[in-house]
């Protein structure tokens, strides 16, 4: 969830540690390193679910990405987080996360560890009006296509380099 500009989120520091919180704002104002979750959905078939977000993003507003998630909350363990992003973004409950490690992630508007996972889900799909514009179940080929056409989220490209270059691997050639 996009969350107010009051939510208080865990920071992070340079090793990867909690070391304390602050509100949304100020993290967003001046670029605190924080704490963030990222989960690919794939369906049974294969297909990816990418979406856009909404215009009124406070972080890259309108890009797509093939990853739901967000910050962390002050006290909040990274699995519970991105169960609760995953639910609130796309209305996904009742999946296995697969976790795929870590990554940080900084540019010049956002500073970041991010816990990564992965999961598998074949129901519907429910977008919070206030995060997601857009959605679709893309074929992996066409995702991969999809990424040099489209402003995409730096930090999901960037921190899941690995598994693109796995499903890119997988493709028939």
């Amino acid at each position: 969830m996009d969350g107010s500009a009051d939510e208080v989120v865990a920071l992070y520091d340079e090793a990867g540690r909690p070391c304390g919180a602050a509100p949304r704002s100020r993290v967003r104002a001046e670029n605190l390193r924080h704490a963030a979750t990222a989960v690919v959905v794939r369906n049974g078939a294969g297909e990816v679910y990418v979406h856009r977000r909404t215009d009124t993003k406070d972080l890259y507003p309108g890009r797509y990405d093939f990853c739901a998630g967000g910050v962390l909350r002050a006290g909040e363990d990274p699995l519970e987080s991105a169960r609760r992003e995953l639910a609130e973004e796309l209305g996904v409950t009742g999946v296995e996360l697969v976790p795929l490690g870590f990554a940080d992630y900084a540019d010049d508007r956002t500073r970041m560890r991010e816990f990564l996972y992965e999961c598998t889900y074949d129901g519907p799909v429910t977008w919070q009006p206030e995060e997601v514009a857009w959605g679709a179940w893309v074929a992996p080929a066409r995702f991969l296509r999809m990424l040099d056409e489209l402003p995409f989220m730096p930090d999901s490209v960037a921190n899941l380099a690995g598994w693109l270059g796995d499903l890119r691997a997988a493709l028939p050639r």
